[in-house]
C-alpha cells in the first residue's frame, strides 16, 4: 500500500508518517495542496489522506485534483473541524471516509485497510 498524507500541519504529517512507516506502509507528505498535487501527478496511491482546511489550495479543491489524476484513489479526510457544508462537498466527490483530529493511527489504518 503507498499512501500520501496532506496537511498543513507539519508536525501532524511527519508524525502520522513515521507511525505509517513503522507498521511497513509506505507514504509520501506534504504540508500543501499543490505539493500533494504535484506529488500525485508523479506517483500512483492507493489512499490519500487530505486536510480540508489548509491554506492556498484547499482540501476540497486539492480532493478534486486528485480525483483527476488518480480516479480510482481512496480518499479519507482528516480534519480538525465538523465543517458540514464541506463534508457534503467531499461526499459529492468520493471521498472514502473522514476521520477527526486528533486521531487514533489504528482507526486511520483500518480506514486505509478496510
Amino acid at each position: 500500500m503507498r499512501v500520501l498524507l496532506i496537511d498543513d500541519e507539519k508536525e501532524l504529517v511527519t508524525t502520522l508518517s513515521e507511525r505509517l512507516e513503522l507498521r511497513g506502509i509506505d507514504n509520501d507528505w506534504a504540508t500543501s495542496g499543490e505539493a500533494g498535487l504535484e506529488l500525485a501527478r508523479k506517483q500512483a496511491y492507493d489512499c490519500v489522506v487530505v486536510d480540508l482546511k489548509m491554506p492556498g489550495l484547499g482540501g476540497l479543491d486539492t480532493i478534486r485534483a486528485i480525483r483527476q489524476e488518480q480516479p480510482d484513489t481512496r480518499v479519507i479526510i482528516l480534519t480538525g473541524h465538523s465543517a458540514g457544508e464541506e463534508m457534503e462537498g467531499a461526499q459529492d466527490l468520493g471521498t472514502y471516509r473522514y476521520l477527526v483530529k486528533p486521531v487514533d493511527i489504528e482507526d486511520l489504518l483500518n480506514l486505509m485497510q478496510d
